[in-house]
């Protein structure tokens, strides 16, 4: 039988699946389904140093290839959010607390009141895309690197660090990123997206601009994590598009240790993690491999 389980920058993962942040992951009880239901990982709702309401709505919008959302990064605050995290301190999976701040300074601060709550890693959201002061961060290589490096000098978890596909260069910021001391990267986040009703003239968005998630993504993602995962010695996280375990086996092959699954739940529910991980494992029995990282970065070499 082959060995699903997958070693995540020191996170010790039963399969290779996380869930992506944004996507439930605003409580413990909610974050306790999706780990009952297969995922190795949760990843929690970007949170701040101080409550964020958003935007007004309408904050999502369904297209044909999949959504288009400007929440506006709303959270409670990192004081009321650090006792949902408390509350996972025996949770039997790896708890990320994905974090989100304007400077290197907060970025600090909230990274050790995470740690100190008993997460068991840090996603840095340097890249959500309709949010002014984070979107520009990973625009700008050597905000970036203050932030990683800041982040590293205070906590002893695991780093991850968030991309985003809406810059010229991914692999620049990636290595960037990797060179500052982060254990690893995830890529991608949304990619900058609108909607207009054409009987109005009107953008549906309250924001007008938001971020596209979905199947449309999913080939965004595949080139991203295959330039990255050739450039880097860390590990990278495949996230954008994933709605089947083709798709993850996809990312897999382009070089991602792990996968994130977010959209996908709109569609299939919780059932997705368990679909996924069960065609993995079918996979890798059906062609004989003995472990997940036997398939990692396997289109590298054509």
């Amino acid at each position: 039988m082959p060995n699903l389980m997958v070693d995540l920058a020191g996170l010790k993962l039963r399969n290779p699946t996380m869930l992506a942040a944004g996507v439930m992951g605003i409580s413990s009880s909610l974050m306790r389904r999706v780990a009952k239901a297969g995922a190795a990982a949760v990843v929690t709702k970007s949170i701040g140093v101080e409550p964020r309401l958003g935007y007004s709505n309408p904050t999502v919008v369904a297209v044909r290839c999949g959504l288009i959302n400007a929440m506006g990064l709303s959270n409670p605050g990192i004081r009321a959010f650090t006792n949902e995290i408390m509350l996972l301190k025996q949770f039997k999976v790896p708890v990320v607390a994905s974090i989100f701040a304007g400077n290197s300074e907060r970025f600090s601060q909230l990274a050790q009141y995470v740690e100190k709550a008993g997460a068991n890693a840090i996603e840095l959201n340097v890249s959500c895309p309709n949010v002014e002061g984070v979107s520009q961060i990973c625009q700008d290589t050597s905000l970036l690197f203050k932030v990683v490096e800041a982040v590293k000098s205070v906590t002893s978890v695991p780093i991850i660090t968030k991309l985003s596909p809406n810059v010229t260069d991914i692999v620049h910021v990636a290595k960037a990123a990797e060179e500052a001391g982060s254990d690893a990267v995830t890529a991608i986040n949304t990619v900058r997206a609108m909607a207009i009703e054409i009987e109005t003239g009107r953008p549906i968005l309250a924001n007008k601009i938001g971020g596209l998630s979905g199947p449309a993504i999913k080939p965004i993602a595949v080139r991203c994590v295959y330039e990255i995962s050739r450039a880097l010695k860390i590990p990278v996280i495949g996230c954008g598009g994933v709605t089947c375990w083709q798709d993850a086996i996809e990312l897999l092959l382009a070089g991602a240790k792990a996968v994130q699954i977010g959209t996908a739940i709109k569609y299939k529910e919780l059932g997705i993690f368990n679909e996924i991980v069960s065609g993995i494992k079918k996979y890798l029995e059906d062609r004989g491999y003995r472990k997940v990282d036997d398939i990692v970065g396997l289109s590298h070499q054509y």
